[in-house]
């Protein structure tokens, strides 16, 4: 079982920065696939970036250039950098993890979620 605990959301005005921090339990961090997804008022949760052990990421489209994916397996966190917020990527955003991960379907462990809102 591992358990995601995320932090660092909160209200930003459009162009600005957010860093979301995801720390893990379990002793086998470094091999878990980690990853971000968000969930927008009545639409269908999606996925952000993701992050394999070796450091491989893909990344959603709609973020590209302005969100970059992170590791630090010493600390057992994976970090989530947003720069040039928009509106549109006020959501939860969700911290994902799993040992048998892929870059492109979301693992079985989640944490609770945190509310990033972007507006002036």
């Amino acid at each position: 079982q591992v358990q995601l605990v995320e932090s660092g959301g909160g209200l930003v005005q459009p162009g600005g920065s957010l860093r979301l921090s995801c720390a893990a339990s379990g002793s086998r961090f470094s091999l878990y696939v980690m990853g971000w997804y968000r969930q927008a008022p009545g639409k269908q949760r999606e996925l952000v970036a993701v992050i394999t052990s070796g450091g491989t990421t893909n990344l959603a489209d709609s973020v590209k250039g302005r969100f970059t994916i992170s590791r630090d397996n010493a600390k057992n966190t994976v970090h989530l950098q947003m720069n040039s917020l928009k509106p549109e990527d006020t959501a939860v955003y969700y911290c994902n993890g799993d040992r048998y991960g892929s870059l492109y379907v979301p693992g079985d462990y989640w944490g609770q979620g945190t509310q990033v809102t972007v507006s002036s």
